[in-house]
């Protein structure tokens, strides 16, 4: 695992840090072929709407470094339907480049305990299809593939399909 992380919840004065940490990883997924993420996808008006509408949570090393950061939903129609309220639904779990070895398995564990602090019993989450690296990630870390989802709505009217994967909690 990766040096202690401290967790808190995002606010208004993180939108740039936000919006840096989602631009960076869409860079290094476009330097590396992968067709996920795009920079400038998400400005600070999505990250804004998601403190709104959920949560989202940074993660900073011991000298305040930011690590990381992930939105947590309670619902995504979108993806999954609709749903009873049994579910988190983890989205843009984002690492900073050169943060310690095990980060984004700390950021999914938190994620996982946040819900589970709710009484829901799921983490659900999507990954792009065509991102196989990515969903053996998750399968390391307890997923199960339980469907997919060809047509989800992008931005700009775009979809695109999904893989989607959950987990029990406790």
């Amino acid at each position: 695992m990766t040096a202690q992380l401290a967790f808190r919840r995002a606010d208004t004065g993180d939108l740039g840090v936000l919006v840096s940490l989602y631009d960076d990883a869409a860079r290094w997924m476009v330097d590396r072929g992968i067709d996920q993420w795009k920079p400038g996808q998400k400005d600070a008006d999505h990250f804004r709407l998601r403190m709104e509408e959920g949560e989202v949570w940074i993660a900073a090393l011991a000298d305040g470094t930011v690590a990381g950061a992930f939105e947590l939903w309670w619902e995504d129609e979108a993806a999954w339907g609709a749903q009873p309220p049994v579910a988190g639904y983890v989205h843009r779990l984002m690492v900073r480049r050169g943060a310690p070895a095990g980060t984004g398995a700390e950021l999914l564990a938190r994620a996982e305990r946040r819900i589970a602090e709710t009484g829901r019993s799921l983490c659900r989450l999507d990954c792009v299809a065509t991102n196989p690296r990515l969903r053996a990630y998750y399968e390391g870390r307890g997923y199960t593939v339980v469907g997919e989802q060809p047509f989800k709505s992008g931005a700009g009217g775009s979809s695109y399909g999904v893989t989607l994967l959950e987990k029990p909690l406790g």
